[in-house]
């Protein structure tokens, strides 16, 4: 498993309310987590930093070899849900933290096993002979085009296209999205926020995964955003899993 990223504030943002962790976990295992804050002043800041600092704690101490697949996802969950306790609490208690949320994109993978997570409109996408959107987003207008009152087409124009329905730390109790699968090799987790996937559709993705080496696909998926407008933070860390010879 080999794991690359990058983040940058793109190029309108005075800063950047994206963070994330990535890392490796004993007996060939590795997670990510990305986070795209919001908030006012530096809300969205510690909303994302503090959701991903937490969450990558609690699979980091919680994490244990041998682990079945089930309980994998079932401790990415657990880690989403303490995370979004704690933020609530800050909001609720510290006045510069009111309305303060994040979305989260997280992903844990052991072996060829993977277990994802996600609240908000980051994504996850799995690369193999193309780019697959594992996650479905929590937005106003993924609502709209599922109920047929938009296309996707006119979703990429729509006014609330950046309203999210679900966030962390915005209510007491959150509900998360969680799916297992099974990564072969040469295929690939992308993670991601919405700076991206705002700026680069999944052909653009698709072709620099197959152009560029593994270890550059972050900075050029960031730099082909940057060039199409770069409006928003950009956050992008793939998780691959190496061929065998």
């Amino acid at each position: 498993m080999k794991i690359f990223s990058r983040t940058d504030k793109g190029q309108v943002r005075p800063e950047n309310q994206d963070a994330y962790i990535a890392d490796y976990l004993p007996g060939d295992a590795a997670f990510a987590v990305v986070c795209d804050g919001m908030g006012g002043a530096n809300a969205g800041n510690v909303a994302s930093s503090r959701a991903v600092r937490m969450i990558a704690e609690y699979m980091t101490h919680s994490y244990r070899e041998g682990m079945p697949a089930e309980d994998l996802e079932k401790l990415l969950r657990n880690a989403i849900f303490s995370a979004n306790i704690e933020l609530y609490d800050m909001a609720m208690t510290h006045e510069a933290y009111a309305g303060m949320g994040t979305t989260v994109v997280a992903a844990l993978v052991v072996g060829e096993t993977a277990a994802i997570a996600h609240v908000g409109d980051s994504r996850i996408y799995l690369v193999e002979d193309g780019v697959t959107q594992l996650t479905r987003d929590h937005s106003v207008v993924q609502a709209l085009i599922e109920t047929g009152k938009i296309s996707p087409e006119d979703a990429k124009v729509h006014p609330r296209k950046n309203v999210i329905t679900r966030a962390l730390g915005v209510e007491e109790s959150i509900t998360v999205d969680t799916d297992l699968l099974r990564l072969s090799p040469g295929e690939s987790l992308l993670l991601c926020t919405d700076g991206l996937t705002n700026y680069v559709e999944p052909e653009e993705m698709e072709q620099l995964f197959k152009t560029e080496l593994p270890e550059r696909v972050p900075d050029a998926l960031v730099d082909r955003a940057n060039a199409h407008g770069g409006g928003d933070n950009i956050t992008v860390v793939t998780l691959s899993l190496e061929r065998t010879e």
